[in-house]
């Protein structure tokens, strides 16, 4: 299986109620190899709920508790997004998920960027907490903006064989 955050298949789980539905990503779902995941709703947050963002820090210093996360009203919601990974580590490896694409900018699934904390639009090199999490016990993270049509097959062919007995 491969890991996949919800709403990039369509699932309206982003803060505001969205989607972020990716076309290509879609095209594949049908194979039956995508495992949608949603930290943010793990952690039982409401949709829509108000935008969060890593206060100037990166998912690997806030699991190491070197910085905390605020919504847009200025609630701490470091306790969430660290919940939100635990939860779908735990789902990774009950399913010996060694693959994942990810939200990229999200506060939970970003794999390159993230938000800077400032709530002003501009983004900071660095993983988000759930990203951080799965990459730091060897699962490898992709952010939708790597896919390409070869990669997306590439890595659906290495799962299918994966799960092939011996």
């Amino acid at each position: 299986m491969i890991l996949i955050s919800a709403c990039l298949l369509g699932h309206r789980v982003r803060y505001d109620g969205g989607t972020n539905a990716h076309a290509l990503l879609m095209k594949y779902h049908e194979r039956g190899q995508f495992l949608a995941v949603c930290p943010e709703c793990f952690a039982l947050l409401p949709v829509p709920r108000p935008p969060m963002e890593l206060a100037h820090t990166t998912g690997d210093a806030l699991l190491a508790g070197r910085g905390r996360a605020f919504d847009r009203n200025g609630l701490e919601m470091t306790g969430y997004l660290c919940t939100g990974a635990q939860k779908v580590l735990k789902i990774a490896e009950a399913y010996e998920v060694k693959t994942a694409i990810l939200k990229e900018g999200s506060p939970s699934c970003g794999v390159h960027r993230v938000h800077t904390g400032d709530f002003d639009g501009r983004k900071q090199q660095g993983m988000g907490v759930t990203a951080a999490l799965l990459s730091s016990h060897g699962i490898r993270v992709y952010s939708e903006k790597d896919m390409t049509q070869e990669l997306l097959e590439e890595l659906l062919e290495r799962d299918a064989e994966s799960d092939r007995p011996f």
